[in-house]
């Protein structure tokens, strides 16, 4: 009898878990169409000539779990560090490139518009990055939700399952991350607005 694909993944993410870094390896080629579906999703919207493909996405996200000590147990805790992992890929490729000073006009933006990868460093998702932080150091689990949700993709009910919280309390912390992180993002916008504005001394 063949195993089931996804119980194929499941017993190598825990074989990965217990200290059998190769098992890793062979989990690739099972969720990469997956991972794929991820990458697009951080990639929606991007602009002509971006630098990073889909790709390349996927496969330094991946090179970056393989050097991880952290490990998943599941389809779905794997997918959610694949995605976490994903975005701070695209966060490092924003700040290599970013110059000493910004230059031109700054808009207002909203969430998923942050998501956009191009030739130039986008501030918006350098600040939404800092943002994460700075709701993750006051509110960890509203953090991994937003992450898991709007970057990774997964349903309620998968991050109700990774997170130990009802459906309807992960409707609410999404519902409350996403007011938090637009207010956020409204006062960096301001606040770089106000300084290109500034009159240089």
């Amino acid at each position: 009898m063949t195993e089931d694909p996804r119980g194929t993944v499941t017993r190598l993410l825990l074989e990965w878990h217990h200290g059998q870094p190769q098992a890793l390896d062979q989990v690739f080629p099972l969720v990469y169409e997956e991972l794929r579906r991820l990458a697009a999703g951080h990639m929606r919207g991007e602009r002509p000539g971006h630098t990073l493909q889909a790709t390349a996405l996927v496969h330094e996200a991946f090179a970056r779990l393989v050097g991880t000590e952290v490990t998943a147990r599941s389809r779905a805790q794997f997918l959610a560090l694949a995605s976490r992992a994903m975005r701070h890929v695209l966060v490092d490729h924003a700040r290599a490139r970013q110059r000493v000073k910004r230059g031109g006009h700054t808009v207002m933006v909203t969430l998923e518009q942050c998501l956009v990868v191009s030739e130039e460093p986008d501030p918006a998702l350098l600040d939404l990055d800092d943002a994460l932080r700075e709701l993750e150091a006051q509110d960890g689990r509203k953090a991994r939700a937003v992450e898991m949700h709007f970057f990774g993709g997964l349903t309620h009910e998968e991050i109700s399952g990774l997170l130990e919280v009802s459906v309807s309390t992960v409707r609410g912390d999404l519902r409350l991350a996403k007011a938090w992180l637009a207010a956020r993002l409204d006062d960096a916008a301001r606040n770089d607005a106000a300084r290109n504005d500034a009159p240089e001394s």
